[in-house]
């Protein structure tokens, strides 16, 4: 069956696909869809692309972090780099296993791996771990349909503005030739071994293995070199660890986290930081500028972390994400466990995390520039501070305690 035989089928399923929705919702998607299709076509996407891709489509409404008129805001599941607590999504079971498979890829994928360690400039170790994290080297099968999950994220999602622009280039694809078969995608539309936003496949789609197309699905050769080349683009350093796990001097606080607060390792070192277990620093790291990161607050490990790490965050926006790929990759490339234990920092219920950075906001804490209810470097330096001014204990975690302290000072 082809041709327009086809399209009046596949409207016909449609219409009845909608008519189990409010006829609200109906029309307000069928606008919207009339209101894309114009940036579309001025992308070069082709009318029958663009028919195709929605016809018969209703929004998939079961998709978390939606937004939909005249129904109460669900709780969305949530990505687990903001919900699991660190000891969990950094389990080392988990990690162990990841590594042992990732270096028999790294033997299988020998030649790729050289190639675009010569060609791009990403070490493999961090490509494999990449592909362990996002996908368990393919193991996981993404459920939705790429083009279903985008309209509906650009429809009635929290990032409208976000999603569409996505939306546009996966359309951009199925116009260049990408099977929408294979689209297989998160719920927030990542795709392939390697998990893209169709705006990275755009950009950063890298035909590896020399048979025309980008495949990101099903070539292994393809996914590691798109991911490199995002990486690159990125800003990734050739030979360049993403951090070094730390032992913080006595008299220092977890508040000297973040970003704003780097400096090279030679002057951490002045300042009394000193590897685990008696290594070393590379002299060659001296000049190198770093930054103290500690996930879990005083419950965990401690690391100074390089350009890398940041780039692995560009990656992915958390830093839970960022440690498990350079403690997976360090794994792969013959490394191991974390030196200092995971204890067990209870996690608060988002609503109690955004309680928390709300009151380091009114208290004056600038750093604190949104309430997003996720414990990021910003939110734990700014615990810190508030910890030591108010002569509490200080974990530079958002605890219980910590809210209870903060109700009782705000009455």
């Amino acid at each position: 069956m082809h041709g327009a035989a086809a399209l009046v089928i596949a409207l016909v399923l449609g219409g009845a696909l909608f008519a189990s929705c409010p006829a609200r919702a109906d029309d307000g998607f069928a606008r919207f869809v009339s209101g894309l299709r114009p940036e579309a076509l001025a992308l070069g996407v082709s009318e029958a692309t663009f028919d195709a891709a929605f016809a018969g489509l209703a929004p998939d409404l079961s998709l978390p972090d939606l937004r939909v008129p005249g129904r109460p805001t669900a709780k969305g599941r949530g990505q687990a780099e903001f919900v699991k607590p660190p000891q969990d999504y950094l389990k080392t079971s988990y990690l162990a296993r990841l590594a042992v498979r990732g270096r028999v890829l790294r033997e299988r994928h020998a030649a790729t791996l050289a190639r675009i360690e010569r060609e791009i400039g990403v070490d493999r170790a961090a490509l494999l771990a990449i592909w362990g994290r996002e996908t368990a080297y393919g193991g996981y099968k993404p459920k939705h349909d790429a083009i279903r999950a985008l309209a509906t994220q650009a429809y009635v999602g929290r990032r409208k503005d976000f999603f569409r622009g996505e939306l546009l280039s996966a359309l951009r694809l199925l116009q260049d030739g990408m099977p929408r078969a294979k689209m297989r995608a998160s719920w927030a539309g990542a795709m392939g071994l390697t998990q893209f936003l169709p705006s990275e496949v755009v950009k950063h789609g890298t035909d590896m293995d020399g048979d025309g197309k980008v495949d990101l699905f099903d070539s292994v050769p393809d996914a590691l070199a798109s991911a490199a080349r995002q990486l690159k683009a990125k800003g990734w350093v050739l030979g360049l660890a993403w951090g070094y796990e730390v032992v913080l001097p006595a008299a220092e606080r977890c508040a000297l986290e973040g970003p704003p607060r780097r400096r090279t390792i030679a002057e951490w070192q002045r300042l009394g930081f000193k590897r685990v277990a008696g290594r070393t620093f590379p002299s060659a790291t001296d000049a190198v500028e770093a930054y103290l990161m500690q996930p879990a607050g005083a419950y965990g490990p401690a690391f100074l972390v390089t350009e890398n790490y940041r780039v692995i965050r560009r990656y992915n926006m958390s830093d839970l994400y960022a440690v498990f790929v350079g403690n997976l990759a360090d794994r792969i490339a013959g490394g191991g466990d974390f030196v200092t234990p995971w204890s067990d920092p209870r996690q608060l219920a988002t609503r109690d995390i955004e309680a928390v950075q709300r009151h380091l906001q009114e208290s004056g804490h600038a750093a604190i520039d949104k309430v997003d209810g996720k414990i990021g470097s910003a939110t734990r330096a700014e615990i810190g501070a508030y910890q030591i001014a108010a002569g509490i204990t200080v974990d530079c975690w958002p605890t219980s305690g910590l809210l209870k302290h903060m109700r009782s000072v705000a009455r």
